[in-house]
């Protein structure tokens, strides 16, 4: 099928909502002889007439021809051979076109690094997979449809040529754009086993532009959600903070849970929220918590999403423990520590964001106290503002809420013994209050008793 070219009269894409190095990079490309695209997301984006979050390019230049070009260039990547382009804000990804590279008769096979696995069976040493069909390398240079073709989904399939200004559709991109339709391109089961985090690309780019998950993509991903587990446990730590961390994680919750990549990405999570709606509930008003956070100008960082997630499962498994007379602390580093062990090999969180989550969950309890223990030192601490934002996300009208409006008076400037709730509201009534108005009853001091003695030479009687 030939490609849709669509003229720069036709669509809204213009060259002053381009990033000013990706535009200067373009043209650099153009000049020196070389096909120079945007394309990918930040070309779905312009459409929309959304803000791309990246800017792409992609070249028939080779790496080795792009990095002598620029000098600003590094070239990364095994899997993906890669250009990055090193400005002083940012980083720009310049990659060459890809075909797919079908293994053909009596070519001979190539044979993986190390560290890429077992049982690569394709037929060229630049594009392997395993055994299992997950792509292991891709490094076969091809035409730009090729590259086009070879990608997610048909939306991702955009691309913007520099040379005229025209939109290239090498597929069904346009049309899904308009009926707002998530469609892989090629057979759904071939593309989400050659890449597994693609399943979680679908989730985030549904809930994120509010599109919908064709059927047969859908159904697909149902049936091969267990192979999740088969991506790298460091990418999918990174995927799932693109999941959560980029203002739609309130909406990404539920098609998570229901495609079964939730239960496979946090074990105990799953377990915990199909045991109870209200589990669920509490989860999702944490979500949509972060999601405020991030439209309001303050971006959550990974060690609060992770409290969102995990923490009130890990608290309930706590306060369980320290009833048994466990100290709360150890008792949360047990759960803690349960809970990590669940997660295996599928998500890896690193120990540092691991740690901080630990300690935004501990002060909690400190953080509900009313009146809270030296609040001024409590407040110092660097964890303060993820725990009381935690505070703030999990409070209710029975919990919480009167520690976050105590808190919010506190940092408004007023003095503690002023902020209701810390004097009168708290103060104890009765005998207890009595001896705390007197102070310390003092034992009365016991009489020394004098024994007079005879004078010498005087008679006793």
């Amino acid at each position: 099928m030939a490609p849709r070219i669509i003229p720069r009269k036709e669509h809204n894409i213009s060259r002053k909502h381009i990033n000013p190095h990706a535009l200067r990079t373009l043209y650099r490309l153009r000049d020196e002889g070389f096909i120079a695209y945007l394309v990918g997301g930040c070309v779905r984006d312009l459409l929309l007439k959304r803000t791309p979050k990246d800017f792409d390019i992609a070249t028939n230049a080779t790496p080795g021809q792009i990095k002598r070009l620029f000098r600003n260039c590094r070239l990364i990547g095994r899997r993906f051979r890669l250009a990055h382009l090193h400005f002083k804000d940012e980083i720009l990804e310049v990659s060459t076109f890809r075909a797919d590279g079908p293994a053909e008769a009596g070519e001979e096979e190539g044979q993986p690094e190390a560290g890429e696995g077992k049982g690569a069976v394709v037929g060229h040493p630049r594009r392997l997979k395993d055994d299992n069909g997950v792509v292991l390398r891709d490094n076969l240079f091809g035409t730009p449809e090729e590259d086009a073709l070879r990608r997610d989904f048909t939306i991702n399939a955009l691309a913007y040529d520099i040379a005229d200004f025209t939109v290239i559709d090498y597929s069904t991109g346009l049309r899904d754009l308009r009926e707002r339709i998530i469609r892989p391109i090629g057979d759904p089961v071939v593309r989400f086993t050659e890449d597994p985090v693609r399943m979680l690309r679908a989730v985030r780019f549904a809930a994120s532009h509010d599109f919908v998950i064709e059927p047969a993509a859908w159904e697909a991903i149902r049936l091969l959600a267990p192979t999740i587990s088969r991506s790298s446990p460091a990418r999918l730590y990174e995927e799932v903070l693109k999941l959560f961390l980029l203002g739609s994680a309130g909406r990404v919750l539920g098609p998570l849970a229901e495609s079964g990549l939730l239960a496979i990405l946090f074990p105990d999570l799953g377990r915990w929220l199909a045991a109870d709606e209200l589990h669920r509930r509490r989860i999702q008003t944490n979500l949509e918590g972060l999601d405020e956070r991030r439209q309001g100008g303050t971006p959550p960082t990974p060690s609060l999403l992770l409290a969102a997630l995990l923490g009130p499962s890990l608290e309930e498994a706590a306060l369980a423990d320290h009833r048994e007379g466990i100290p709360f602390q150890q008792a949360l580093d047990r759960a803690c520590g349960a809970a990590l062990k669940a997660l295996g090999g599928t998500v890896t969180i690193p120990a540092r964001i691991d740690d901080r989550m630990r300690r935004i969950i501990a002060m909690q309890q400190a953080l509900r106290r009313r009146p809270p223990r030296r609040p001024a030192a409590l407040s110092g601490r660097r964890e303060f503002a993820e725990a009381l934002d935690y505070l703030c996300m999990t409070a209710t009208p029975g919990e919480g809420q009167a520690a976050r409006e105590w808190w919010a008076a506190f940092l408004a400037g007023a003095q503690p013994e002023t902020i209701a709730g810390t004097a009168a509201d708290d103060a104890p009534t009765g005998r207890a209050a009595t001896r705390r108005k007197r102070g310390k009853r003092r034992r009365p001091r016991r009489r020394k008793v004098a024994v007079a003695a005879a004078a010498p030479g005087e008679d006793a009687g």
